[in-house]
């Protein structure tokens, strides 16, 4: 029985797409998660998923190959072992490696994983902003004499994702509170320190085969500001100058050099600053929530399918079968409460142009304004001959959806 095994899940966006395309491609499904109320609550969900093992860590590689081995010794011919989940990129290319699958640059992914490690690896690259490694152990009043110099910056801690410990810093007060958040969050781990970059934000998804870099999808992204740096909105295909094209293809090779991604896919962001790139982010995978549907949407090329196929040593279908713009507009609450109900989602789905309507929580959870991408609630994904008329569709049918909220006891919000 053909298998491919994946390690972790989220229960929406890119990574459950991919248990979906795999299943589409005829293999026999297999899941490693530690989410135990997946198997014991909600396993007849997951109806794309074939076999699902429960694991009480998702990075203890010798459980991990014993795991393997009972599955072979089943009859399950293991044809590719591979995650869409951070950390456990890196660690599932090293297993599938392990296991003489697919060859990918593990180094590359492991680096990518840890902003501090790419940024140290990429430090001499032109498209690198200023960046310092600090320790918030040194105490407030050294680091405030040491960078008060380079306000405005960014801080955040390398080990995070989601923009839940990204906060842009503008005072010697600001940096305060922020060196006991991350001293109270991240005892004894490093901050990160890094120039802001003020200019328009772009997300590039990338997959490399053999050294050949293609560039799947440019992707412009709308970042509001709430108490943190949420991205509202994404449009694709990016309209960008031939020049700044140009540009972006150079910075993006050259970063991913140095970084000697020879075999894998990941995702940059970055920003476009006074002519030149700069980088923002780089991770080891496809974007999560909603980017796979819309670059299929403008595209019709399916990211997380044509990555299975690179883990199992087959050649990646990259070339656009239709071309159109795409936007997704995401859903974010003003308050916080209990979920009580969902209306307008058949409405936003009545409109011309929409692709897909999706909402993230069910009724009775608690819900917040956005202090992380995680506090996306819903998106409307639409796609049209222009990128204008796009946008227009997702936002109006956006706005359908309300989320009727139950305030708690004590909340003023």
């Amino acid at each position: 029985m053909q298998t491919i095994i994946f390690l972790g899940s989220n229960k929406s966006g890119s990574s459950r797409e991919a248990l979906k395309a795999a299943k589409s491609l005829g293999y026999f499904i297999v899941l490693l998660t530690d989410r135990e109320k997946w198997i014991k609550q909600q396993r007849e969900e997951f109806t794309d998923v074939h076999q699902m093992i429960y694991m009480s860590s998702l990075t203890d590689k010798k459980a991990i190959l014993k795991k393997i081995s009972c599955l072979k010794k089943q009859g399950k011919q293991i044809k590719a072992f591979m995650s869409f989940i951070d950390p456990l990129v890196s660690l599932a290319a090293d297993i599938s490696r392990e296991l003489n699958l697919a060859e990918l640059s593990v180094e590359a992914l492991f680096n990518m994983e840890d902003k501090t490690r790419f940024r140290e690896v990429l430090k001499e690259n032109q498209a690198s902003p200023f960046y310092a490694v600090c320790s918030i152990e040194e105490g407030e009043e050294k680091l405030i004499s040491t960078y008060s110099r380079y306000l405005p910056f960014i801080i955040k801690s390398p080990v995070s994702n989601g923009s839940k410990d990204v906060l842009l810093i503008s005072s010697q007060e600001q940096f305060k509170k922020a060196i006991r958040r991350f001293q109270k969050r991240y005892p004894g781990v490093p901050v990160l320190i890094e120039e802001y970059l003020d200019g328009p934000q772009y997300l590039i998804e990338v997959l490399v085969k053999n050294s050949h870099l293609h560039i799947v999808a440019v992707i412009e992204q709308e970042i509001t500001k709430f108490d943190r740096f949420i991205i509202t909105g994404y449009s694709l295909p990016a309209l960008l100058p031939n020049q700044a094209c140009k540009k972006l293809h150079a910075a993006v090779k050259s970063i991913l050099e140095d970084l000697k991604l020879s075999n894998g896919t990941c995702h940059l962001e970055m920003r476009f600053v006074k002519g030149e790139w700069k980088l923002i982010e780089i991770n080891p995978r496809i974007s999560g929530g909603p980017v796979n549907q819309a670059i299929f949407a403008a595209t019709g090329i399916n990211l997380v399918k044509e990555t299975i196929k690179l883990n199992l040593g087959e050649e990646p279908m990259l070339i656009p079968l239709k071309r159109e713009f795409a936007f997704v507009q995401m859903v974010t609450v003003p308050s916080s409460g209990r979920l009580v109900k969902v209306t307008g989602k058949n409405r936003a789905k009545d409109y011309e142009g929409v692709k897909e309507v999706y909402i993230k929580p069910r009724k009775g959870m608690f819900l917040t304004p956005p202090l992380s991408m995680g506090h996306r609630y819903a998106y409307v994904l639409a796609s049209a001959r222009q990128s204008k008329k796009a946008k227009q569709i997702a936002q109006k049918a956006a706005k359908e959806i309300t989320f009727v909220l139950e305030p708690e006891e004590g909340d003023q919000t």
